[in-house]
């Protein structure tokens, strides 16, 4: 069993997550392209690990889509995508979130039907390590 640890941009909230996760999805679906504000999200999924906050839990908040099973928590005072756990006992951690190294690897990448067109070409873009000048 593995602990990892988390926290927001701002450093207002902070997290662990006791035990193991089962999968690691990067979903391309549309919902997930809204809520990043990218091509995709990238989230680790369990169904035994234990969240616990370690500060900030009052500057954590919920939005489920109506209608849907589509779920994000986040910081309300910077925005960043925090864990959550659903109802049907599944944790939903966002990978970035995670400040400590995971050992899984992405299980699949799902609801490339809806990939955005921009993100198939991404490795025949310039590359930098920094924002270039």
């Amino acid at each position: 069993m593995s602990d990892h640890f988390g926290s927001c941009l701002c450093g207002t909230v902070k997290f662990e997550v006791q035990g193991d996760f089962d999968s690691f999805y990067v979903c391309h679906c549309k919902h997930c392209q809204k809520d990043t504000g990218s091509a995709h999200a990238a989230n680790l999924f369990s169904h035994s690990a234990k969240l616990i906050w370690r500060s900030g839990a009052d500057a954590v908040s919920s939005f489920t889509l109506p209608g849907t099973r589509h779920n994000k928590s986040f910081c309300k005072i910077c925005g960043s995508a925090l864990p959550s756990a659903q109802s049907d006992d599944m944790l939903v951690v966002p990978a970035g979130s995670l400040d400590s190294k995971i050992s899984i690897l992405p299980t699949a990448q799902i609801f490339l039907r809806s990939e955005a067109s921009w993100h198939k070409e991404l490795n025949n873009v310039s590359k930098f390590d920094e924002l270039p000048e």
